[in-house]
């Protein structure tokens, strides 16, 4: 019987190569089905009928390279493995594109669950739910204890001027993805970039921290293992809290085809997890306003990019032809969150 073969990994030479890299690792033929496609990295369960692992890929077709390093994520997983923050262990890095047409990786595979919704929430109850979320935090907490010098990480990105970069990195992407007028986008950046916090003491920032980038299980609902590392730099720790925070609030819109987790039963409010945050971190959050409202903002970019792509016919799927409609309400989130505080 042949191997299973999805797009983008040939387990015949992977297995070739782990057995040269790795003897011993794995005990039969190889079998690859794909976990997650789109245009983030690719990720593969992989088996030989006894034991698992996880390889992970750029995407198919052309990319840009800084977009999607193989050896920036395996080398952060490599950092945080003998810490606290739970991580999948690193097998093996392979940069030879002969292997499987790319640069991968391999993990360890971890069980668990990741909530992407509200209603998949809501199947573990009030307060497992309520306890889940508050191991978010933590771990959140946990991961930004991590010296990065001590870690091998200190030159891991460029923490100065990082909330002003990231400002005018998505403010370009905004720009290149126009093609209609977004009521209050521009007072929205403006805003943002007249209204700069100071940053606190950098530390590894995951980038896309929210309920469906980790891993849940056990009987405790603990957190196995953070997941996507491709956005992960050095910089301003709080732009993962205001993700957060942002993911935890009510849309308010039935059917979204973008998920925040806050209609689940038992999930804590905005202000319960920055204050879990604040006790856990001992880092003033007052400022968390900004850090949210830039999460908006950032979201509107990035639904306006899809938008953008669906109507040039770049994009089809299904949910795109609902994402522009979304694109003005999280420009309205963001401008009340930077009012109100």
């Amino acid at each position: 019987m042949s191997a299973v073969h999805p797009p983008g990994l040939d387990p015949e030479q992977l297995r070739g190569h782990l057995d040269r890299e790795r003897p011993g690792l794995v005990s039969g033929p190889l079998s690859a089905r794909l976990i997650e496609g789109g245009r983030s990295n690719l990720t593969y369960a992989v088996t030989d009928g006894t034991s698992r692992w996880v390889v992970r890929r750029p995407p198919l077709g052309h990319v840009l390279a800084t977009a999607h390093d193989m050896k920036r994520e395996y080398r952060v997983i490599s950092a945080l493995h003998p810490t606290d923050v739970p991580v999948p262990a690193p097998l093996l890095l392979c940069e030879d594109e002969s292997v499987i047409g790319s640069p991968f990786y391999v993990m360890e595979f971890v069980e668990g669950v990741p909530y992407r919704t509200a209603g998949e929430l809501a199947a573990l109850g009030a307060e497992r739910t309520r306890a889940a979320v508050f191991g978010l935090v933590d771990t959140l907490v946990a991961l930004h204890a991590v010296d990065p010098g001590a870690v091998g990480l200190g030159d891991f990105g460029r923490p100065e001027g990082f909330l002003d970069r990231q400002l005018r990195r998505w403010g370009k992407q905004l720009d290149a993805s126009r093609n209609r007028e977004l009521a209050g986008i521009d007072e929205l950046h403006a805003t943002l970039g007249r209204s700069l916090p100071d940053s606190p003491a950098p530390t590894v920032v995951h980038g896309d921290y929210r309920l469906d980038n980790v891993l849940i299980g056990g009987p405790d609902d603990r957190i196995n293992a953070i997941l996507d590392w491709e956005m992960s730099t050095l910089g301003d720790p709080l732009t993962d809290l205001g993700l957060l925070v942002m993911y935890s609030s009510e849309l308010g819109l039935p059917d979204s085809p973008v998920s925040t987790t806050a209609g689940a039963p038992g999930h804590p409010s905005a202000r319960e997890i920055v204050e879990r945050y604040a006790a856990g971190s001992g880092r003033d959050t007052s400022a968390i306003a900004w850090y949210t409202a830039f999460a908006w903002f950032k979201l509107a970019v990035i639904l306006e990019g899809i938008h953008y792509r669906y109507t040039l016919g770049q994009t089809v799927g299904a949910g795109f032809d609902r994402i522009g409609d979304l694109v003005p309400v999280f420009i309205e989130h963001g401008l009340t969150t930077l009012q109100e505080g």
